[in-house]
């Protein structure tokens, strides 16, 4: 049964003026699976709680839950979550909840996670499991942002690719940085043109892989599409596949 409760917020992360990461600490909450969202929110002077779903970012055993966002200009409430510090008080909803997890996804050898965005936080939290890197040989994640300065938990990332580096790949896009180093562009192309996989060195087909997509829903549709030009299909429980997705609006 849904239920409201009340959380402090334990840390803050600045990633530039507009993107953020608020962690905060609920010891009643129940336990959650990686890569499944909860509903938070503020609590009103009606005593109504505004709110919204969010990706959890932090892996399913500490105590500590953990978002990213932005603060979207005309949003009800991620403009003044945007405005809290260490030590406000949140609303969270519990049971967490979402099929973006790996329980759901069937075995295969690769996992391709793409993110755009906020979009990565789902696919943070699955990457802070053990389950993730016993069920997949190959894991790349693919990370789009429109400036480099956008992309968050880069301190993560950097851990898993010296502690595994024969298994993980970090791929970030960045569409309007000219100083970036790496892929540019729209990750559709990228896909439509094997960029992509010229670089990870591998071959997105449904023998060998699994695709997870979360964040833009314009970007979700078009590789969708591009993905099932390669013979992939969605995944149904009643009907395996090779594509599990979360749109983000």
């Amino acid at each position: 049964m849904a239920q409201w409760h009340e959380a402090k917020i334990v840390k803050r992360i600045d990633w530039n003026d507009h993107l953020f990461s608020l962690r905060f600490s609920c010891k009643d909450f129940p336990n959650i699976k990686a890569g499944q969202f909860a509903k938070i929110g503020i609590l009103q002077n009606d005593a109504k709680v505004l709110s919204r779903p969010y990706s959890l970012v932090n892996a399913p055993d500490p105590a500590a839950l953990e978002i990213i966002a932005v603060p979207v200009e005309d949003g009800s409430l991620s403009p003044k979550l945007h405005e809290l510090n260490e030590g406000d008080l949140i609303q969270v909803m519990s049971p967490a909840t979402g099929f973006l997890v790996l329980d759901e996804v069937p075995t295969s050898e690769t996992l391709i996670l793409i993110a755009t965005g906020t979009g990565v936080g789902p696919f943070l939290s699955i990457l802070q499991t053990q389950q993730a890197w016993q069920k997949f040989s190959n894991i790349v994640l693919v990370y789009a942002v429109r400036y480099s300065h956008d992309l968050a938990y880069l301190d993560l990332v950097s851990h898993w690719q010296e502690r595994y580096p024969d298994h993980f790949q970090f791929v970030p896009i960045v569409s309007r940085d000219r100083a970036h180093d790496g892929l540019k562009g729209r990750i559709p192309e990228l896909i439509n043109n094997g960029a992509l996989e010229a670089l990870i060195g591998l071959e997105i087909e449904a023998k060998t892989c699994q695709v997870m997509l979360c964040g833009n829903p314009e970007m979700i549709k078009e590789t969708v599409e591009m993905l099932e030009q390669k013979g992939l299909k969605k995944h149904l429980r009643r009907s395996p596949g090779q594509i599990s997705m979360e749109r983000y609006w």
